[in-house]
């Protein structure tokens, strides 16, 4: 079928993922924060760091971005802390452990909590098994369950590889020390326009939203998403469809806000996807689908945080050189020190 002849899909979302958590705590006081939060009310930040890297073809957390080696982590990790996030979470691989903690969490110690938890591949629930041959964890919602042990307070939820500004951190920050006063019920998440998050050198996956005065309606996977020759963009549904998106549609790039019942419910999720997925061999549980499924089941409220900063990030090696130069811009304009440590 031609683009031509391709109709837009009405946008819903699945999601699907697990983990394998095992904690390796260390803890270190944290200094006081920027933005006047308390010890008591401000978040943690949960960074999803154990991915493959498989189309960038290497560790992209670790590979040096900023003017003096820094990493796009190193950047984040600097924005939450000025932000006011009082504890990292890193999800990790128990592989390349020793060499994340040596050449990320090493910068950032005595001056906020820090913990290592890694995702596994076997950490399900017991009465589950894994398929034969898998050998591929279970999604970013498994990623955030290896978490689930060293969480105590809100979390904001990111990802490793990507660029969010420092206004992103601080939506997230107030957001979690507000709104979490009013119950288990609220969720946020930090949105982007699409045009704004695709890459020049390949497809992407993206949780396309749909919003209604600022409160998330739905949020659906997208995959394989890019802008064809035309200049119209297209991507899949997790069923094979394609779709048509807009370029100014919300996109959300995995910076959410979440209280801690948030765990429960994830538990629950996930429960669920390995009774209906869980002997696929490359079936994943998403955190955009478990937000979605409880949003129409009118369990919660999640609310779309609108922030001024840029989000850039690398998902091809061609996409490196853009993430340079836009720190070194961000650098030059004196919104980070160099060296940042």
């Amino acid at each position: 079928m031609s683009l031509s002849q391709r109709e837009s899909v009405p946008l819903t979302l699945r999601e699907e993922s697990f983990v394998h958590q095992i904690e390796i705590p260390l803890l270190i006081a944290p200094e006081s924060s920027q933005i006047g939060l308390d010890m008591v009310q401000s978040p943690a930040l949960v960074v999803l760091a154990a991915g493959m890297g498989s189309r960038y073809g290497g560790l992209k957390q670790m590979d040096p971005m900023g003017p003096n080696g820094e990493t796009v982590l190193d950047y984040s990790v600097f924005d939450a802390i000025r932000a006011g996030f009082s504890k990292v979470i890193f999800v990790i691989r128990e592989d390349f452990a020793h060499d994340f903690k040596e050449k990320v969490g090493s910068r950032f110690q005595g001056e906020i909590e820090l913990a290592y938890v890694y995702q596994s591949l076997v950490d399900i629930p017991e009465e589950y098994s894994l398929p034969e041959g898998r050998t591929k964890p279970w999604g970013t919602a498994h990623a955030v369950r290896a978490a689930r042990h060293e969480l105590d307070r809100p979390f904001a939820v990111i990802n490793a590889d990507d660029f969010y500004g420092e206004d992103a951190y601080i939506q997230a920050a107030e957001f979690l020390s507000t709104e979490t006063e009013q119950g288990d019920l609220q969720y946020a998440l930090v949105g982007y326009q699409l045009a704004r998050t695709l890459s020049e050198h390949g497809s992407v996956n993206r949780g396309i939203c749909q919003t209604h005065d600022h409160f998330l309606q739905s949020v659906e996977e997208i995959f394989d998403i890019s802008r064809k020759d035309d200049s119209e963009i297209e991507g899949r549904t997790q069923n094979g469809q394609p779709c048509l998106l807009t370029d100014d549609v919300i996109v959300s790039m995995n910076l959410w806000a979440f209280p801690l019942a948030f765990i429960k419910e994830l538990e629950d999720q996930f429960i669920d996807f390995l009774k209906s997925f869980g002997q696929r061999q490359s079936s994943e549980c998403y955190i955009p689908s478990i937000v979605d499924d409880l949003i129409k089941k009118n369990r919660i409220q999640c609310h779309v945080l609108e922030t001024t900063a840029s989000w850039f990030g690398v998902t091809y090696p061609n996409d490196k050189p853009y993430v340079v130069q836009n720190i070194q811009k961000l650098v030059e304009a004196g919104s980070y020190p160099s060296p940042l440590r």
